[in-house]
C-alpha cells in the first residue's frame, strides 16, 4: 500500500520482444509457432498434392481400363452378332485396305460389322474424337473426316501401345498444338482424356489396329473435383488441429518454464540475500543493541532538550532492528506443513495489536466478525501477512481515514478477505511493481512486505490481488483455500493442505 513519502519509481520495463532481443533469451513459444506453422503447412501441402495427384492418376487409369474393356467387348459382341468366324477379330475388320486378306468373311458382313462397331464408338458418352489407326499408323476411320488417310510418325504413346500391347492413357487440360492428332470436334471445358486401345488378332499375338478415344468424362471430373475439395478440407482441418494441439501443449510448457524460471531466479535471489542478511544481522545486532542501551541510559540523565534527540536515536535504532527482523523473516525457508487457521480470530488478534496505533492515526475500522470455516495457512505466517497489510494501510492514512475489512465466500472451497483503505492510493505503474521484492514507495522502506505476502499466499494455494486509485485508496484481496475435513485450531493438514 502507498506510503506517505515517495521514492523515485524505476523506469518502466521494456516490452517482451525488446527484452528478449537485448538479453538474448530464447522465446520457445514464438519460435515454435513459426517453425511448426511452416513445417506443418509444408507437410500438409505435400500430402494434399500427393493425394490429389494419386486421385487423378488412379481415376484416369481406371477410366482408361473401363473404356478399353468396353471397346473390346463391343468388338467381340459385333463379331458374334454378325456370325463371323470366331477365328477372326474386330481388329482385323477395321482396315478396309485389308478386306482382300479375309476371303472367308463375306464383304457385306465384314462392312456391316465394322459399321456397327464404329457407330457404337462414335456415340460413346462425352466423346471428343475417335480415330482408328492401322498398323502402319495410317488413320483408316475418324469422327473427324479430315483426319482419314493421315499418317502419323513419332507418336510415343501410339508407338508404346502398339509395342507393349496394353492400353495407354494420358490426361490434358488444353489441346496440345504439337500433337496433330488432337483435332477435336469441340473445345473441352476442363479435363479430357486420351486412350489408346489395342485391337488384336485371333491369338492376341499381334496388334492389328489401334482405337484412339478422346473423351471428356464430365461425371469423372466432378468426382475428382469433389475428391480434391474433400482432400484439401481434410488436410487443412487436420493440419490446423495438429498445430493447435501442439501450440497448446508448448504454450503450457512455455508458461510452466517461465514460471519455473521466475521461481528459480527468485529462489536464487532469496538465497543470496539470505546469506547477506545473516551477515548483516550478525554485524548490526550487537552494535544496535549497544547503541539503544547507551541511548536509554543517556536519556535518564540528559537534559530536557537532549531527551528528544536521544528519543529519535532510539526510534531509528528500533526501525533498523525491525528492518533486520523483516529481512530475516522474509528470507526464511518455509516448511511444507499447513494448518487450519481461523481467519476471523487472526483478524481480531491483529486489530487488538494495532489498537493503539489505530487510535493515534484517527482511523475508523469497519469489521463485523462472523462465523466462517478455517482456511489453509500457518498461524504465524498469517499473522505476519495481516501485520504487514495493516501497517501499510495505517501508514497510507497518516491524517485519518477508514479501514474496511470484509470476508465472503465466492464458492464453497474458497474464502476471500478484502482489506480497503482510504489512503493516497497508487499509480498504475506502482501497482505493476508492488509485489516485486525490494520495491517500495516509502522513504527508507525495505520493500519485502507485499512480496512476502504474495509468496506466503501462493505457498498455501491462495493468491493476492491489489487494486488502487490515486487519492482514493487501495484494496487488497486475499484468496484462501478452505480447510476441509473438519480440522480446526492448529491441527496439521497432511500433505500441505
Amino acid at each position: 500500500m502507498l506510503m506517505p513519502e515517495q521514492q523515485k519509481i524505476p523506469a518502466p520495463t521494456l516490452p517482451a520482444a525488446e527484452q528478449e532481443r537485448r538479453n538474448g533469451q530464447f522465446n520457445l513459444l514464438r519460435w515454435f509457432s513459426l517453425a511448426s506453422f511452416f513445417f506443418i503447412a509444408a507437410v500438409a501441402l505435400g500430402l494434399g498434392y500427393v493425394s490429389t495427384r494419386f486421385v487423378v492418376t488412379e481415376s484416369i487409369e481406371r477410366d482408361a481400363l473401363l473404356t478399353a474393356q468396353f471397346i473390346q467387348a463391343i468388338g467381340d459382341a459385333e463379331m458374334r452378332h454378325a456370325k463371323i468366324n470366331s477365328n477372326r477379330t474386330m481388329g482385323e475388320m477395321l482396315d478396309p485396305r485389308q478386306d482382300h486378306a479375309y476371303s472367308d468373311v463375306p464383304a457385306q458382313t465384314r462392312a456391316s460389322a465394322r459399321t456397327e462397331f464404329l457407330d457404337h464408338v462414335e456415340h460413346l458418352p462425352g466423346l471428343l474424337l475417335a480415330t482408328v489407326f492401322a498398323v502402319d499408323r495410317t488413320v483408316t476411320w475418324s469422327t473427324n473426316p479430315q483426319m482419314i488417310g493421315m499418317h502419323f510418325e513419332d507418336d510415343d504413346e501410339l508407338d508404346e501401345s502398339f509395342k507393349m500391347k496394353v492400353p495407354v492413357s494420358a490426361s490434358y487440360h488444353k489441346i496440345d498444338e504439337e500433337r496433330p492428332e488432337q483435332m477435336l470436334l469441340r473445345e473441352p471445358q476442363l479435363l479430357f482424356i486420351e486412350n489408346y486401345i489395342p485391337m488384336f488378332n485371333a491369338d492376341k499375338s499381334q496388334v492389328v489396329a489401334m482405337v484412339e478415344i478422346y473423351k471428356e468424362p464430365t461425371d469423372l471430373v466432378e468426382r475428382i473435383q469433389r475428391g480434391f475439395r474433400s482432400i484439401w478440407i481434410a488436410t487443412l482441418l487436420g493440419g490446423a488441429a495438429i498445430y493447435l494441439a501442439l501450440f497448446w501443449i508448448v504454450r503450457r510448457a512455455a508458461k510452466l518454464l517461465q514460471s519455473q524460471q521466475k521461481q528459480l531466479i527468485a529462489n536464487e535471489t532469496f538465497v543470496a540475500l539470505g546469506e547477506m542478511s545473516s551477515a548483516v544481522a550478525h554485524s548490526l545486532r550487537n552494535p544496535l543493541a549497544t547503541i539503544r542501551s547507551s541511548a536509554e541510559l543517556a536519556q535518564e540523565i540528559a537534559s530536557h532538550g537532549a531527551q528528544k534527540n536521544i528519543g529519535d536515536i532510539i526510534h531509528q535504532v528500533d526501525r533498523m532492528s525491525r528492518w533486520v527482523r523483516e529481512l530475516l523473516l522474509s528470507l526464511r525457508p518455509m516448511h511444507d506443513d499447513c494448518e487450519s487457521v481461523d481467519l476471523v480470530l487472526a483478524i481480531d488478534d491483529t486489530l487488538s495489536a494495532f489498537e493503539a496505533l489505530i487510535k493515534r492515526s484517527n482511523v475508523r475500522v469497519r469489521f463485523t466478525a462472523q462465523s466462517f470455516p478455517p482456511v489453509v495457512s500457518q498461524q504465524v505466517l498469517l499473522t505476519q501477512i495481516l501485520n504487514s497489510l495493516f501497517a501499510n494501510a495505517l501508514e497510507a492514512m497518516p491524517t485519518g481515514g477508514v479501514l474496511s475489512i470484509e470476508i465472503d465466500s465466492p464458492h464453497p472451497d474458497a474464502l476471500r478477505m478484502t482489506l480497503t483503505d482510504t489512503g493516497k492510493g497508487m499509480t498504475r505503474q506502482q501497482q505493476q511493481m508492488v509485489f516485486k521484492p525490494f520495491f517500495t514507495t516509502k522513504q527508507g522502506g525495505l520493500g519485502v512486505g507485499l512480496a512476502l505476502v504474495k509468496r506466503i499466499m501462493e505457498r498455501f494455494h491462495g493468491s493476492v490481488e491489489l487494486t488502487s486509485q490515486e487519492q482514493e485508496g487501495t484494496r487488497v484481496c486475499l484468496n484462501f483455500k478452505v480447510a476441509t475435513g473438519g480440522e480446526y485450531g492448529a491441527q496439521h493438514i497432511a500433505g500441505g493442505g
